[in-house]
């Protein structure tokens, strides 16, 4: 690489890749105009715009400015613009609360914030106790007139801002000014969903971003032609670090206007790369076998058939051993029957597949494996920018998160804990030095992570320090390892193991209402509640029956001895997951801490 800012690397980029498509959006049930891609080029000239309305609004570097949206282009083209100022975007999820949005903008003494809509405008401009540093916010949505959305001075529509940035009088500054960017320089600040605790803002540098790069190249192979699927919220690092990586090669990024199309997104943008939370990967596996509880004898063994040619086919493949005629053949007519049909639901053939956020069962793994679709399944955090290990397409194994990643270094501490150096790592929490001075010890950062590392040095993550289960009979119990097995279940939205101090292993379940409201009316039961659903004997017969056929795949003290169906989802709202879909246990616990006491 031969630059070591991000604005510097979009700059070569628009050179490199000018004719080449850069971004493009899709829209789910047709909502909005398509506006077609956008090249590198015309990308650049946009940004250049936005820089120059930045400047015209006194924004120095270093200033603080926020992006509230939801992903879309001017997301990203925004980002780029600030980046290109020296100042530093500081992302808020688009479903924070005004609370969780206003903690951020007062601890940060944001200057400007970006808005998506009216709506969270509205969380910002109302509030009485509006942060005295926040100068203006600008609004991506103008609505359908302007005066449907009027706006108190001096805030911005977005249109309006771009005005500030027509006269290019102000090229000569925004070149100077980034003629003396340095690679370590703050490049943005990025909170963390808080499981416990108030959030905190990680300090991340140009150099702790682009080191991801250099992991990447070599490893992945993504140019001109490629296209991702962003879907994942750009205000986490995962998919913002990853769109970054995207204009760096050449590739397109397809922004997708509703995360809960991502399935139809798929099937139309027909992305060749993209990174995802296991949660998508869980729900197509699922599905799938769900799909087939209806279907013949014949159907059943067809598909479980197809499945076995498909992995032996694609295992030989990986280890480079002999085929041969024989099995040719069958992945042929197995691909034509079924294999393809899978690869279809995702938009057809793929490069690879990344997960990260959770673990993965590597059942799934091996399932999209024999349909010719590989997952590489990695690890990081917010304070790694965030990688630690991935698995890549030349070296993977089932069941771990792949090696470290280039100049990186893993060790196991004595209570199995995963210390990190690498050039990757923060430089610490804004403005909170106790909570940096406990996530280092010694040069190493504490990633407060389980795991441990098998013979061939691919690393397993068991789970959280904090969420470890020790019951009453002094047994270690991971709860992620209990919910990533009852993940795979297709009648099951979300669930929370529990157990700590307690003489067995129990489970919180919320059911995927769509399909238990079906088979529910398949069996001709009537209810007029949820919470009468879910408490109906057949229902909890039915959900018995499902936990009892996982629990074969855990250990005798892992296994679900008793269970309760709740009868709605788990919300941010509520405050029992973060705006990343984490679940907050301690929260969970305590607003049902009622039915937990009732399974003991």
């Amino acid at each position: 690489m031969n630059f070591q800012h991000l604005a510097v690397m979009i700059a070569q980029s628009a050179q490199k890749y000018a004719d080449q498509p850069a971004m493009n959006a899709y829209y789910a049930n047709g909502e909005g105009a398509h506006p077609g891609p956008i090249s590198y080029a015309e990308m650049y000239r946009r940004i250049r715009t936005i820089g120059r309305a930045l400047l015209s609004l006194g924004v120095q570097p270093g200033d603080r400015i926020g992006i509230f949206a939801p992903n879309c282009s001017e997301w990203t083209l925004v980002d780029f613009g600030i980046l290109s100022v020296r100042a530093v975007p500081v992302p808020i999820y688009a479903t924070n609360t005004r609370q969780q949005a206003a903690y951020i903008i007062d601890e940060t003494e944001m200057t400007l914030l970006f808005v998506g809509d009216q709506e969270a405008y509205a969380k910002i401009a109302i509030d009485p106790d509006r942060s005295p540093a926040l100068r203006t916010l600008i609004v991506f949505d103008e609505g359908d007139a302007e005066e449907e959305t009027p706006l108190h001075a001096p805030d911005l529509h977005f249109g309006q801002f771009l005005q500030l940035g027509a006269d290019t009088h102000l090229d000569g500054s925004l070149d100077g000014r980034l003629a003396e960017a340095g690679p370590d320089e703050l490049a943005t600040i990025i909170y963390t969903s808080g499981t416990t605790g108030e959030p905190k803002g990680v300090m991340l540098t140009h150099a702790n971003l682009l080191h991801q790069f250099k992991a990447l190249d070599g490893q992945f192979h993504v140019g001109p032609g490629d296209r991702s699927l962003c879907f994942l919220p750009l205000s986490h690092v995962y998919e913002r670090s990853w769109s970054y990586y995207i204009f760096h090669t050449g590739a397109e990024n397809y922004y997708l206007t509703d995360s809960k199309a991502v399935i139809a997104g798929m099937q139309a943008v027909k992305p060749t790369v993209m990174v995802s939370v296991p949660r998508l990967y869980e729900k197509i596996f699922a599905a799938a076998h769900h799909g087939l509880e209806e279907g013949s004898g014949l159907k059943k063994k067809l598909f479980h058939w197809a499945l076995g040619v498909g992995f032996d086919y694609q295992l030989r493949r990986k280890e480079d051993r002999p085929i041969g005629v024989g099995l040719t053949l069958q992945q042929g007519l197995a691909d034509r029957l079924v294999l393809s049909k899978i690869r279809t639901i995702v938009g057809g053939d793929k490069k690879f597949f990344s997960a990260g956020g959770a673990p993965l069962a590597p059942s799934i793994e091996e399932f999209f494996f024999a349909a010719g679709l590989l997952i590489c399944e990695g690890y990081g955090l917010t304070e790694t920018s965030p990688m630690v290990t991935c698995n890549t397409p030349n070296a993977f194994k089932f069941g771990t998160v792949g090696r470290p990643i280039v100049d990186c270094q893993v060790k196991i501490a004595a209570n199995g804990e995963i210390l990190v150096k690498s050039p990757s790592v923060t430089q610490g929490y804004y403005r909170k030095p106790e909570a940096t001075a406990a996530a280092f010890v010694d040069g190493w950062f504490h990633t407060g992570d389980v795991g441990e590392f098998d013979d061939e040095g691919f690393l397993r993550i068991t789970d959280r320090i904090k969420d470890l289960i020790i019951t009453s009979g002094g047994k270690n119990v991971a709860p992620q390892h209990i919910e990533t097995v009852l993940a795979q279940d297709y009648f099951i939205e979300q669930s929370i193991a529990i157990g700590d101090r307690r003489k067995y292993i129990s489970v919180l379940i919320v059911p995927n209402f769509v399909a238990l409201e079906e088979y529910a009316a398949g069996q001709g039961i009537t209810w007029q509640t949820r919470q009468e659903l879910v408490d109906h004997p057949t229902i909890v017969a039915f959900y018995q029956s499902h936990i009892d056929h996982y629990s074969q795949e855990l250990a005798p003290f892992e296994q679900v001895k008793a269970f309760t169906l709740l009868p709605a989802p788990l919300t941010q709202e509520g405050g029992e997951i973060t705006p990343s879909q984490k679940t907050r246990r301690r929260a969970v616990m305590a607003k049902y801490a009622h039915l937990i006491e009732a399974m003991y």
